[in-house]
C-alpha cells in the first residue's frame, strides 16, 4: 500500500493517474450507461457489471436510471425541441460549457424516469447505496486522492475527475458530436463523428455512426474507423464476460 501522499512525488503521477482513471470512467460510461443500460446491445457479467457501477458511483455519483431517460429522451427528440441537450437549440457554447446543468434540468422533469427509465438494476447495491447516497461515492474518492497525492494536489486531482464526465461527455460529446466533424449517415438528426479513431471517449466518438444505428454494441461502421469500447467488449466476450445482443455487420 503507497505510503501517504507518496504519489505526487513526481508532477506525471497524478498526470497519468488523472488520464488513466478517466479513461476508465469513459469506458464505464460507454459499455455499462449506454450501450447495456439504454441501448440493451450488450449485457456483462455481474464480474464486469459491479465493478463499473461502483467506478460510476466513486468518479461521478451518476444514479443509472437518471443517466439512462435522460440520454433514451435524447435519442427520441434528437436535436428537436424536447431534446435535453442539443446545440442547435441551445447553442454550442451553451452545451459545452453548461451541459452538466442541461443533464439535471432533464432529469428533473416530472415522469421523465419511469417513461425513459425503466429497465435499469433495481438490486440492493442500486436502492440501498448507488441511488440512495450517490454523493457518498465522490466523498470516498476526495479521501482516496488525498491519501495518494497529500492535501494540496490529492484535492486538485479530484476536482479534474470531477469535471472529466461534464466536460468531455455532457459538453464536448452533446455539443460537438452534433455540431462538427463527418457523417457517415443522413440521420434526421445533426449527429456528427468527432474521429474515426475513437479512443480518447471510450468509442463515443463516433457519434453520427450510433445515432444511425442505436441499438448496436459496436460504434464502427466503416474499415478506417477503430472503437475501443467494441475492442473491450470482445475482449470480455472472450472470457466469457460479455454477451452481445446486437452488433452492425
Amino acid at each position: 500500500m503507497p505510503d501517504f501522499a507518496s504519489w505526487a512525488s513526481a508532477w506525471w503521477k497524478p498526470v497519468l493517474f488523472l488520464i488513466v482513471a478517466g479513461h476508465v470512467t469513459n469506458v464505464c460510461v460507454t459499455l455499462f450507461l449506454h450501450r447495456s443500460q439504454t441501448h440493451r446491445g450488450v449485457t456483462f457479467s455481474k464480474v464486469v457489471e459491479i465493478p463499473m457501477r461502483i467506478w460510476l458511483w466513486l468518479s461521478t455519483s451518476i444514479v443509472t436510471k437518471e443517466w439512462v431517460a435522460c440520454h433514451r429522451k435524447h435519442h427520441a427528440f434528437a436535436d428537436r425541441e424536447g431534446d435535453p441537450h442539443s446545440p442547435l437549440i441551445e447553442g454550442l457554447r451553451n452545451i459545452m460549457v453548461k451541459g452538466a446543468l442541461y443533464y439535471r434540468k432533464a432529469v428533473r422533469q416530472p415522469e421523465i424516469l419511469e417513461k425513459y427509465g425503466k429497465g435499469t438494476p433495481n438490486d440492493w447495491l442500486e436502492r440501498y447505496v448507488l441511488e440512495r447516497v450517490n454523493w457518498l461515492g465522490i466523498v470516498v474518492m476526495l479521501g482516496v486522492d488525498i491519501y495518494l497525492f497529500g492535501f494540496f494536489v490529492g484535492p486538485l486531482v479530484w476536482a479534474a475527475q470531477m469535471l472529466w464526465i461534464p466536460f468531455w461527455a455532457a459538453g464536448i460529446l452533446n455539443g460537438v458530436g452534433h455540431a462538427l466533424g463527418y457523417r457517415n449517415f443522413d440521420v434526421k438528426d445533426e449527429s456528427r463523428n468527432i474521429s474515426p479513431i475513437a479512443i480518447w471517449l471510450g468509442g463515443e466518438e463516433l457519434h453520427n455512426n450510433h445515432h444511425a444505428d442505436p441499438h448496436s454494441a459496436k460504434f464502427k461502421a466503416k474499415w478506417y474507423e477503430f472503437d475501443i469500447g467494441w475492442a473491450y467488449i470482445r475482449l470480455f466476450q472472450l472470457f466469457g464476460l460479455a454477451k452481445v445482443k446486437y452488433a452492425r455487420s
